[in-house]
């Protein structure tokens, strides 16, 4: 690792109106190098990252390229100097073939035919120079999720990136996939480039770092290395209070089945079967987690039990061994049904209603709250939302505040809020803690748990694989719309779950 770090960002302040994004922020990245930027949503990570790329410019410090002071003033500038992101979203056309997506921006004007055979030939040399494994005649839409990834590292290797910034690499991989990937990065950290990884998997921070730096409300509020740190002091930085990451799951006597699915078909978005023939049960006092990489089903199976999505003729949802698949949302409701929705902006809660309004959006027609005439309780209103807020830790100035403007968190905690005062009987929490910190994941997590204690039967959906094995009393596995294992929570790994999760059906070793 050289001594000279080839980045480094000096007490670097940004202000908004209102906020202070980063506040004397120092950060610096050497030659060899994996350096972590760890912090919860709204830390600061990504406001620095954009003053790194010339998205915006710091109000105070400077930034010290290869150890000369640099104002880089848009990506391209970023990019032209050898500095290459990886986006947590690809940023890949389906359509066209991996050379092409390579190309794509390569053209100059005096040269506006690319030479794709060169291209080509150039990323196999790269492919084979880091065991990338990429075939540049495929199209993207054919590679797996791993693959691509590895597309977007080849696009800023091809660029010949010095430093490569990953923005949560490792969101939508298998286990597997994440073990080849950190393969692939410390084979370029040993040619000499510098890594600055993102993410908020400890484990994975744990395992890839040389040195770790966190950032809280903007700040810096520590600097380590995996030797000398552990998950829960990093935890600690990150939230400034102790955090149990792994949940407390005490013995539960198991009731009956509450919700059975049988033979469930479900057609995707394009019209051909997102879920085909997916039997399986939930029982009362139990956690059923799914786990999967995105895109096998998880999401079609969630609405079409909780009943926005029509499943195919033939199939069977049973709440108490009532047959509810043609019944709609609301009579799925009455029977016990709670629902915490995968896009809580779209279908959790109405961004422009106040938090009291998303509290009662599902009952405010109740008797509880609307009187005879048809008019609003709204003493019994607020006495009932802020009530939720107090139970359910909702920070907010007010119940009267606009629900868009809330954390992710928060919104989330309100969503569980109303949903879980209806005491139901099934719960589908499908993605409950994406996006969200970890201190509000600890607090969904701990209402989880409160629920398979009172007998509900949960079904977790999860693409945190963490969250799946540390909830969860057994784990289903799809892939290619399928249900391809049941496993005992007890009996299952990390790795034999990856492997379930890329399609291996008798894991070995």
């Amino acid at each position: 690792m050289s001594s000279q770090p080839m980045l480094e960002m000096r007490g670097i302040t940004k202000r908004f109106p209102g906020v202070i994004a980063n506040q004397d922020v120092s950060f610096d990245v050497s030659a060899g190098e994996v350096h972590t930027l760890l912090g919860e949503n709204g830390a600061g990570k990504s406001t620095l990252m954009k003053i790194l790329f010339g998205l915006y410019q710091p109000d105070e410090g400077e930034v010290i390229w290869q150890g000369a002071p640099t104002t880089i003033t848009s990506p391209s500038e970023a990019i032209d100097a050898g500095i290459g992101m990886v986006h947590q979203h690809f940023m890949l056309v389906p359509t066209l073939t991996v050379a092409e997506n390579v190309a794509l921006g390569l053209a100059s004007g005096r040269r506006p035919l690319t030479d794709l055979g060169a291209v080509s030939d150039r990323i196999r040399e790269i492919s084979e120079q880091h065991g990338l494994a990429v075939d540049p005649s495929v199209e993207v839409w054919r590679l797996s999720v791993g693959e691509r990834q590895r597309v977007e590292i080849m696009k800023a290797l091809y660029r010949d990136a010095r430093l490569l910034v990953l923005d949560e690499p490792t969101a939508v991989l298998t286990p597997q996939e994440v073990d080849d990937l950190f393969v692939i990065l410390r084979r370029m950290t040993s040619e000499g480039r510098g890594l600055i990884f993102i993410s908020h998997k400890l484990h994975e921070v744990m395992a890839l770092s040389d040195r770790i730096t966190v950032l809280r409300n903007g700040r810096v509020t520590g600097q380590t290395v995996p030797a000398e740190s552990s998950r829960e002091q990093l935890a600690e930085m990150m939230v400034g209070r102790a955090v149990k990451l792994t949940p407390d799951r005490p013995d539960v006597t198991r009731g009956a089945a509450r919700l059975k699915v049988n033979q469930l078909s479900v057609q995707g978005d394009r019209g051909t079967l997102a879920v085909e023939n997916v039997s399986f049960d939930v029982f009362g006092g139990e956690i059923l987690g799914i786990a999967g990489v995105s895109g096998n089903g998880q999401r079609e199976i969630a609405e079409a039990v909780a009943g926005l999505r029509s499943p195919v003729s033939g199939s069977q949802i049973l709440f108490d061994d009532e047959n509810v698949a043609n019944l709609n949302t609301k009579q799925r409701r009455a029977r016990g049904l709670a629902y915490v929705p995968e896009e809580r902006m779209k279908d959790g809660a109405v961004g422009d209603f106040s938090v009291s309004e998303n509290l009662i959006l599902v009952d405010h027609g109740t008797d509880a709250f609307t009187s005879s005439s048809g008019l609003f309780k709204f003493d019994a209103i607020k006495r009932h939302c802020s009530e939720l807020v107090e139970r359910f830790a909702v920070k907010t100035p007010t119940i009267d505040t606009q629900t868009s403007n809330l954390s992710g968190g928060n919104i989330q905690k309100v969503i569980m809020a109303r949903e879980l005062t209806a005491e139901p009987t099934v719960l589908i929490a499908s993605q409950p803690t994406r996006g969200v910190d970890i201190g509000s994941a600890e607090y969904i997590h701990s209402q989880l748990i409160a629920q398979r204690a009172r007998g509900t039967a949960t079904l977790l959906i999860s693409e945190d694989l963490d969250e799946v094995l540390g909830l969860s009393d057994r784990i289903a596995v799809m892939f290619d719309g399928q249900i391809i294992a049941i496993v005992d929570a007890d009996d299952a790994t990390r790795e034999g779950i990856g492997l379930l999760m890329a399609g291996v059906v008798e894991p070995t070793g």
